[in-house]
C-alpha cells in the first residue's frame, strides 16, 4: 500500500466530491479493511413515497465499498463494479453504510456493504446489501 488512508485523508477525499457534499455524506470511521459512511436523512433525499431514494442508497454503498477497498489497496482506487439489493424501504433519521473487504489481491478488493437506517430510538434496520470490486488505478 503506497499511502495509508487515515480518517483525515478520507474526509478530505469525500469533501472533494461535489455530489458527496450535496448529499451531506461523512466518513464515520475507517480502519484497515473497513469503512463506515453516514448520511443524515433529509426531505430532499426522499422519493415520492417518503422513503430514502434508491440512488442515495446506491451512492452510500458505492462510496463505502470504495473507501473499504482503498483502506487495503491505497487511495488511488475506483469502483470496478457493484451490485445492490434493496431489502425494504428505507425510512429513518440516519443512513449508515458499513463496508468491509472480503478478499483482496495487490490490485483488487472484493467488498461487501450493509446499509442500515436508524430511527429516533437508534434502532437499526437493514435496508440494502451490496457487493463490489474495487480496483487500484495506475
Amino acid at each position: 500500500m503506497s499511502e495509508e488512508i487515515t480518517p483525515e485523508l478520507a474526509a478530505r477525499v469525500l469533501a472533494a466530491q461535489p455530489f458527496s457534499a450535496l448529499v451531506g455524506a461523512r466518513i464515520a470511521s475507517i480502519t484497515h479493511g473497513a469503512a463506515v459512511l453516514e448520511v443524515d436523512v433529509r426531505d430532499d433525499l426522499l422519493q415520492q413515497n417518503g422513503f430514502v431514494h434508491g440512488g442515495v442508497l446506491s451512492y452510500a454503498a458505492d462510496n463505502a465499498l470504495t473507501f473499504a477497498g482503498g483502506s487495503v489497496l491505497g487511495p488511488s482506487v475506483l469502483t470496478g463494479g457493484f451490485s445492490i439489493e434493496y431489502l425494504r424501504p428505507a425510512r429513518g433519521r440516519l443512513l449508515r453504510a458499513r463496508a468491509h473487504v472480503l478478499q483482496s489481491t495487490r490490485r483488487r478488493a472484493v467488498c461487501r456493504c450493509d446499509i442500515v437506517v436508524l430511527d429516533d430510538t437508534d434502532e437499526e434496520r437493514t435496508v440494502a446489501a451490496a457487493q463490489g470490486v474495487i480496483t487500484l488505478v495506475g
